[in-house]
């Protein structure tokens, strides 16, 4: 055998080998070695001994390059292997119940600073301590974010992975607090691996190739901001795509259209917020995206004063399912003038298990503030539109003369703001069950 294949033998024998080998043969292999972890078959089990050494090592020298050596074998192990860590993790690492104890008696004995310290430092959970030296792998909070994903994806929750959920849902709600990320404006001469990301992460008005995307942002009476996380400068976290408008439009077509007439934005009296998308997956249930129509809202009023209107053209992605559930099996889709008494029925009436509006975009912009303006039927024609909606949408109002108050009496007491427009509709159909069951009755 050549010296040449001799080597590339080696290259790929190497590049078999079990990450978690090739790290206990480094020289932070050696450290783990003097501490007692050892290298085990299942990959599950190494990924727990990777995370003993962690918790085990008293310096923070080594504390990057043992959290970017987990990532690794982390991330090359079946997704099976990674749920199973998930869950055996806290179970192998529970809370210290002596240091506790030897805490709450030290505070009790002397309540001062140092032992207020000692107590806090006693409580925190193990999956708190191993979250916060995995971040200090390079591109941690991206990599954590994955690990969130991951565990999103797990069914039956024992106390366990409900407690690595709950560190991780603190640790990101203190990372990605709205106040620690950059608001961006998104342009047609962005980086193009940020436009990329655009035309992927689009989640309510597909894109269709660089040429509509030009469309949403290169206009002067069109704009589109991100919420970015300095870890991840090209990679948002959450956009939201804004039309500038003579008149708050009652068709998604009437914004996205090939051919339209651009405005000046001096001219325009509404900013349409017509498309919002989460980015990361692994940020599900992290609130900030309520952060970024507020600040947008700042911008558009600094930038052009003459705006008189905020609102949205949003989708009921429940809406289909929920009527489904109202009508028996084989009924017809209703017409276009049924479609909105029933929309303002399920927007007012159907109820999440919270207590809140059964419809998720309902209970964002709701919870956000806005007033449940109008409803228009025949106002998204594409086939997720009318799979989700029978084509209906709706326009929420951002009154900034409203916003707090309609935001504390959403929260606080469960009420819904509407118009008078709609709450009109869904007398309607109130009204029309009635009679329904009245003429029922007197057959």
């Amino acid at each position: 055998m050549s010296i040449k294949s001799q080597s590339s033998a080696e290259s790929a024998s190497a590049k078999r080998r079990n990450p978690l080998d090739l790290l206990m043969n480094s020289g932070l292999g050696k450290l783990l070695g003097r501490i007692g972890v050892a290298p085990r078959r299942a990959s599950t089990d190494s990924l727990l001994d990777l995370a003993d050494g962690m918790l085990s090592l008293r310096g923070r020298a080594s504390g990057p390059a043992l959290a970017s050596a987990f990532f690794d074998l982390y991330e090359g192990s079946e997704l099976e292997a990674r749920h199973s860590f998930i869950a055996q993790f806290h179970d192998l690492h529970p809370y210290d119940s002596e240091s506790i104890d030897t805490a709450i008696a030290q505070w009790v004995a002397q309540r001062d600073d140092s032992a207020a310290r000692k107590l806090n430092a006693a409580t925190e959970s193990p999956s708190q301590k191993l979250i916060r030296m995995l971040n200090l792998a390079p591109q941690g909070t991206r990599r954590l974010l994955s690990m969130r994903e991951d565990l999103l994806g797990i069914g039956e929750r024992t106390a366990g992975i409900k407690t690595i959920a709950k560190a991780l849902d603190s640790a990101f709600a203190d990372w990605f607090n709205a106040g620690f990320l950059e608001l961006r404006r998104i342009e047609w001469d962005s980086p193009a691996r940020l436009l990329e990301r655009i035309i992927r992460y689009e989640a309510v008005h597909e894109i269709d190739g660089w040429d509509d995307l030009r469309r949403r942002v290169e206009p002067k009476d069109r704009r589109c901001y991100g919420f970015f996380h300095p870890q991840m400068a090209d990679d948002p976290l959450i956009f939201v795509e804004v039309a500038l408008t003579h008149e708050v439009p009652g068709a998604i077509h009437q914004i996205i259209a090939e051919e339209r007439d651009v405005i000046s934005p001096r001219d325009a009296n509404c900013a349409i917020f017509y498309s919002i998308s989460n980015c990361q997956k692994g940020l599900r249930g992290i609130p900030f995206g309520n952060y970024l129509i507020k600040r947008v809202v700042g911008l558009l009023e600094e930038e052009l004063p003459q705006l008189k209107s905020f609102a949205t053209l949003s989708p009921l992605p429940g809406f289909a399912k929920w009527l489904a559930g109202e009508q028996e099996p084989e009924a017809a889709v209703p017409s276009a003038k049924q479609l909105r008494p029933l929309a303002a029925k399920y927007l007012t009436e159907a109820k999440h298990r919270s207590g809140l509006p059964l419809d998720a975009v309902a209970r964002f912009h709701l919870g956000n503030g806005a007033r449940l303006e109008a409803i228009h039927a025949n106002a998204d024609l594409s086939p997720n539109g009318q799979n989700q909606s029978y084509g209906v949408m709706v326009n929420y109002v951002y009154d900034l003369r409203e916003i707090e108050a309609n935001h504390f009496a959403f929260n606080e007491l469960e009420a819904v703001a509407v118009s008078k427009a709609v709450q009109s509709l869904a007398d309607e159909c109130q009204s029309g069950k009635s009679k329904k069951q009245t003429d029922n009755l007197a057959a």
